[in-house]
């Protein structure tokens, strides 16, 4: 994504209890563990209660501030598809979007004071912007349970950053091996799959 002199600016959004926190720091582990420097933020409305959940991640050899300006990130990673759209304005030109697409609406939606958009992955690939759009849900409750999703996600971006896809992988496995060691292994087939599934839907854009 960049080269090793640049700093990588990546912003992970969707609703509460996805583990769009998680994810982050996750990421942001294995980032320090490579040596960069690293700054986050996160910002949660209702998190708990399924509100939407922002993550901003920056990491390179020198990092001053840990929010990521309108215009400025390489990627966005959409654990929810209509929070993907949201936040699109914070993509530079050139940069990605890695979408899940299954639907998930939050309290602003289901109350009635937004309308949940039709297609969000046509609305942004219309604004000539790269989307890699796959079911991340159905990818985690294939493999036996639905929480992998975030192992999923996180297998998706892998290829995407500027280390190896181990490096990122390794981060996931230490979690779960000093936690749930039972665990490991489905992990390490949720990563993959996400890598899988990325790779499997890359189009490229459509100009408005």
């Amino acid at each position: 994504m960049n080269s090793v002199d640049k700093v990588t600016n990546i912003l992970v959004v969707g609703i509460g209890g996805q583990g769009v926190m998680t994810a982050t720091e996750i990421l942001a582990e294995a980032a320090i563990s490579r040596g960069h420097d690293v700054k986050k933020t996160e910002v949660a409305g209702m998190a708990q209660r399924g509100g939407v959940v922002s993550s901003h991640l920056r990491f390179g050899p020198k990092v001053l501030s840990p929010q990521i300006a309108p215009g400025e990130a390489d990627l966005i990673v959409g654990f929810e598809a209509a929070e993907a759209l949201r936040w699109c304005h914070t993509l530079r030109p050139g940069g990605l979007v890695l979408m899940n697409t299954a639907r998930l609406v939050p309290p602003v939606v289901s109350g009635g004071l937004y309308d949940y958009p039709a297609d969000p992955v046509a609305e942004i690939r219309a604004r000539g912007i790269e989307v890699h759009a796959f079911d991340a849900m159905a990818i985690a409750i294939e493999l036996g349970d639905m929480r992998l999703g975030n192992s999923v996600m996180l297998g998706a971006m892998a290829d995407h950053l500027p280390f190896p896809a181990d490096v990122l992988l390794a981060s996931i496995l230490r979690r779960f091996q000093a936690r749930k060691p039972e665990m490991v292994d489905v992990n390490r087939r949720a990563f993959e799959a996400g890598r899988r599934a990325d790779a499997q839907s890359k189009q490229a854009p459509v100009t408005a």
